[in-house]
């Protein structure tokens, strides 16, 4: 099936290299009209002269995520020069690793300001005008280190992980409106990660390689509430899932049994990915041994 962009309008933030900059190249060859976000005012026009040599359009913004004000203005200037904004890629982020022991808290909530606030920020500026046209794809960036924990990461942790929280609740407000939010967990060999890993380890991990996955994400018939994995030419998917469990009621012993069923908790058979939150407390209140019970 043939995935056309054309006319639509993208913003990538954090778009000057790495994973934006492919990202933003990979959504201009399928037709879309880019916004270059970055910091680096040198890096963002780089990235837009490749788009337009190449034959698309773009047009770089420079200003932190973290400037609510400017952010502002970003999604002001694009809507009043291409008159919406269809695709948003939250994708600007930092490193700030250390052990929870030693890491300066300075430290930890810089991390959570930008990538969790910096995407809510963008988010929120871009989110009305994509209610409005009944229309939007919006893909966060969180992390293996958040889905599955990562040693020295944990603000990084924290922040990735919230940001699967946020899409799953936004990909339920937005659903109506016509608004599909997914997240993306790359692998790729960035300037975030060239010191985390060996030049063997990162052989293969071409950002290039992650940015099908955006597009795949930003098409008409894109999925919601997603998360996709990506990296060295592999894509797989991720899930938040709950187990049937065990009824235990109101016994007096009810923290023995727990200690004791650690095995039956953890069986991963039948288990679900809830539509909602409410499905845990849907099941727990018809738990098949408590409606066996009565």
């Amino acid at each position: 099936m043939t995935i056309a962009l054309n006319g639509r309008v993208a913003i990538v933030t954090g778009a000057g290299g790495g994973l934006g900059r492919s990202h933003a190249l990979s959504l201009a060859r399928y037709g879309a009209r880019v916004v270059v976000n970055d910091m680096s005012p040198q890096g963002a026009e780089a990235v837009v002269n490749e788009i337009v040599a190449a034959g698309g359009e773009a047009f770089a913004h420079v200003c932190s995520v973290t400037d609510r004000a400017a952010v502002d203005a970003m999604a002001a200037a694009v809507l009043d020069r291409w008159g919406a904004v269809d695709i948003l890629v939250n994708n600007a982020g930092i490193l700030r690793d250390k052990t929870f022991a030693k890491m300066d808290l300075d430290d930890f909530a810089a991390v959570i300001d930008v990538h969790l606030m910096g995407s809510v920020n963008v988010t929120k500026a871009v989110w009305s005008a994509m209610r409005e046209r009944s229309y939007g794809r919006v893909i966060f960036t969180t992390s293996s280190s958040g889905l599955y924990g990562n040693f020295g990461q944990s603000n990084y942790a924290a922040a990735k992980m919230a940001l699967v929280g946020l899409m799953q609740t936004l990909a339920l407000e937005g659903e109506r409106h016509g608004i599909r939010v997914n997240c993306l967990a790359p692998s790729a060999a960035t300037q975030m990660t060239q010191d985390l890993y060996s030049p063997e380890d990162l052989k293969g991990l071409s950002s290039d390689l992650v940015s099908p996955g955006v597009v795949a994400l930003a098409a008409e018939n894109a999925p919601t509430r997603t998360i996709l994995l990506a990296g060295a030419g592999a894509f797989e998917q991720a899930n938040i899932t709950m187990t049937r469990g065990i009824y235990v009621g109101e016994a007096n012993d009810a923290a023995e049994r727990i200690q004791a069923g650690w095995a039956q908790i953890s069986d991963r058979t039948g288990e679900q990915a809830p539509a909602s939150g409410a499905a845990q407390y849907h099941h727990e209140v018809n738990h098949p041994d408590r409606v066996a019970m009565r």
